[in-house]
């Protein structure tokens, strides 16, 4: 469902989702619990967002700051991320030009052939999807960077999304929505996630 600009109830305040957006993200840099954008939204599938469409924010506390950790590049970008970006090509074996921090035609080249390789859209712009496949993990966070109605965790050795519901009497469907970045399948020991409370 699309909202338009005026039809977000009292409260709330439209938002427009812009590439790299999730709910997650979104209840982070508002300041804003995941389950109260769910509600503010019932008719969005979080998982299925489209650049461009129109969602209703709950008013919240004062935002942090919103520089993500993997943040969306392309053509243009310039800084110590697009570095990186450009260290991560070439240890997968994908030439992006000089090492420079400036993203420019080589590197997009570099970054669509990745992603043809890798079977992601291939758009030459840097999004979580291509962050996590260059092996980035775009959720790790400092702890106390949750949000409400959540908590830190470090994962230990044996730890699924599986025991760690029953541990902490949730499930784990609001595991994975409260770690849409992160892949159950590929947890790591000292990786930090957020667990519903």
């Amino acid at each position: 469902m699309y909202y338009n600009q005026r039809s977000c109830p009292p409260g709330t305040r439209p938002y427009t989702i812009m590439a790299g957006d999730t709910f997650y993200a979104i209840s982070i840099r508002y300041n804003i619990s995941l389950d109260a954008l769910l509600a503010a939204n019932p008719n969005v599938d979080p998982d299925r967002l489209s650049i461009g469409q129109v969602i209703c924010v709950p008013a919240g506390g004062p935002s942090p700051d919103p520089s993500p950790r993997c943040p969306t590049l392309r053509v243009g970008s310039r800084g110590p991320a697009v570095r990186r970006l450009q260290e991560l090509l070439l240890d997968f074996g994908f030439n992006p030009g000089p090492v420079d921090g400036i993203f420019g035609p080589r590197t997009r080249t570099a970054v669509m052939e990745f992603q043809q390789e890798a079977d992601i859209n291939v758009d030459g712009i840097v999004g979580p999807r291509t962050w996590i496949a260059l092996g980035v993990d775009c959720a790790d966070r400092p702890p106390g960077t949750c949000p409400v109605g959540t908590m830190s965790y470090t994962i230990k050795a044996g730890d699924t999304f599986y025991n760690l519901a029953i541990r902490y009497n949730t499930t784990v469907d609001a595991i994975i929505r409260a770690n849409p970045n992160v892949n159950p399948n590929q947890l790591r020991i000292g990786q930090r996630i957020c667990i519903p409370t």
